[in-house]
């Protein structure tokens, strides 16, 4: 079980909904802007938008983890999170980690200690994946929730 989740096949996971959750999106916006659509268009921009948001931060919070977990450093984690704000960028993204030997097979945080806040908190998620994962649905779930609330990011500027 504990090869099932490992780095390369978590991340390819998340990475592959990101992509899935870009095209409902971008399908329900062009039901609603291109086609004209009307109510119809509306609801799928907010159910494609909304599973979207969902999918997009807990890709957040994966490639965080990962990155902690892998030593990535800081740019590529950025690189990586960046990669979700492009449509369809994150599936490239994680194959050219792949290639580069940076998602790694096994997680480090597992068997080594860690250094500092970040590493001790990435190093409970792999150790305790069970509770690290209801802890971050509940995370991502309040993120989601303000982000509602907030409501569409082209609309907080105007």
């Amino acid at each position: 079980m504990a090869r099932m989740w490992n780095p390369p096949r978590l991340y390819r996971v998340v990475a592959i909904a990101e992509v899935i959750t870009w095209t409902m999106l971008i399908a329900g916006m062009i039901m609603k802007y291109g086609l004209r659509l009307g109510e119809t268009g509306d609801l799928a921009v907010r159910i494609g938008g909304g599973i979207h948001g969902f999918v997009f931060l807990a890709y957040c919070v994966t490639t965080v983890l990962i990155g902690v977990d892998q030593r990535w450093g800081l740019g590529r984690i950025l690189l990586g999170l960046g990669s979700a704000v492009v449509p369809y960028l994150t599936v490239p993204f994680e194959r050219w980690a792949e290639r580069k030997g940076l998602l790694g097979e096994q997680w480090r945080l597992r068997h080594e200690d860690g250094r500092g806040l970040i590493e001790k908190l990435a190093a409970f998620a792999v150790r305790r994946p069970i509770p690290a994962a209801l802890i971050a649905l509940v995370a991502v779930s309040v993120m989601f929730f303000l982000l509602l609330q907030a409501g569409p990011p082209w609309e907080w500027f105007s």
